[in-house]
């Protein structure tokens, strides 16, 4: 790997001590403020070249997370056929221009330069010249310390090995953890930030899920590998927490300048925007917005009744909308119908009463003793009965 990664050596070595020159003009040239500050400037360069990479993969990311339901689609309708499955895939992210790679390129572009400055610092650590440092050099950046830690020192290394550095072991294990957690609690602020802020929330897809779990995912990787195996110098350290920190800030100035339609960022921007006057909303969609406002404002609740109310409320109201009783045309009909059955009632009494007078007239040259008994006998069939309906003139 040394033959096939020495350009990179010679690269990466060649603009630390560029940059330990200028800062030797400030600083002491074996302190750990003058290696240090190269180191950061080292990783300041390179994010600055990788500007245009950090875009295309905020434009990936983008075109992504608007692909995930035509993604799931399309594995649900292919799920048991995987070329096909594939097939369609690539012809997705063909017509819609979106290169899955791109959201890893920033990644993929600083690895070189991770494992070049690794073993630069290897070869320090181990007392041997890299690429354009020499054996001054060596010596100056072997006395670089930062807190009281080598820059060339890893957590596991041996109390001889640190001792060796002019340093303990203590000093080395206290900064080492110190620099491991900012670099985790960097990373998943970084990761959550995105999470809560910069995805469209009205879309519920599996790539959501996985970013929740990158976020929990790229901490815990950080913790091990940079007090495990293989173990992460100092100065390496340094050189992450500084990227994990630009990726922070980057992030931040894109959500708040540029953010994901439809994420809550973006819903921020638009009230700023709209508050400063910069936002020029169609006057039918505001007109709109105005009439629903004032009609929900100006809705009144009803009032709540008992149950008593109700069943009462019906028999309160006697009239209708108009005026007129609440019984209507019907119920004027019924009138005249029972105004109409009164008047037979009472011409049908006219009639019995002289069918009665006429009936009575025969009768009278009984003695009184069969009237007595004849009207016991009609009272009790009336009582019986009812009233007895007359008998027909013909019938006497």
């Amino acid at each position: 790997m040394d033959t096939i990664l020495s350009p990179l050596y010679y690269a990466v070595s060649w603009i630390i001590v560029q940059f330990h020159s200028f800062y030797s003009l400030i600083f002491d040239e074996n302190s750990g403020a003058a290696w240090g500050l190269s180191i950061v400037s080292l990783v300041v360069l390179i994010r600055v070249c990788l500007i245009p990479l950090f875009v295309k993969q905020i434009k990936s990311t983008r075109n992504m997370q608007a692909l995930q339901p035509k993604m799931k689609a399309i594995q649900e309708r292919y799920k048991s056929d995987k070329q096909r499955q594939s097939e369609e895939m690539m012809k997705l992210y063909k017509e819609t221009g979106t290169n899955p790679l791109s959201s890893c390129l920033p990644i993929l572009a600083q690895s070189p330069f991770f494992i070049s400055l690794y073993q630069v610092l290897s070869h320090i650590a181990n007392n041997q010249t890299v690429g354009v440092i020499n054996q001054s050099l060596l010596e100056s950046a072997q006395k670089a310390h930062i807190f009281g830690a080598p820059l060339a020192a890893k957590f596991l290394d041996t109390p001889e090995k640190i001792q060796s550095l002019g340093a303990s072991v203590t000093d080395v294990r206290v900064v080492t953890v110190i620099m491991i957690v900012l670099m985790s609690a960097s990373q998943f602020y970084t990761q959550r930030q995105l999470m809560t802020k910069n995805v469209d929330l009205t879309v519920k897809t599996p790539f959501m899920q996985q970013q929740k779990m990158l976020m929990y995912v790229f901490p815990i990787m950080f913790a091990v590998f940079g007090i495990g195996f293989p173990g992460f110098p100092v100065g390496v350290l340094l050189y992450w927490l500084t990227t994990n920190v630009w990726t922070m800030g980057q992030q931040m100035f894109v959500i708040r300048r540029n953010p994901t339609p439809g994420s809550k960022a973006f819903e921020e921007r638009q009230q700023r925007l709209r508050a400063k006057g910069k936002l020029k909303e169609d006057p039918a969609e505001v007109e709109a917005k105005k009439v629903a406002e004032e009609a929900r404002q100006n809705r009144q609740q009803p009032k709540r009744q008992s149950k008593s109310q109700r069943q009462t409320q019906p028999a309160a109201g006697g009239k209708q909308a108009g005026g007129k009783p609440a019984g209507g045309a019907g119920a004027q009909r019924r009138t005249r119908a029972g105004s109409g059955s009164s008047a037979s009632d009472a011409s049908g009494s006219d009639a019995s009463k002289k069918q009665s007078l006429e009936k009575q007239a025969p009768q009278d040259s009984k003695p009184k003793g069969g009237s007595t008994a004849s009207g016991s006998r009609n009272a009790k069939s009336g009582q019986r009965k009812g009233q007895q309906r007359p008998k027909h003139p013909s019938k006497k």
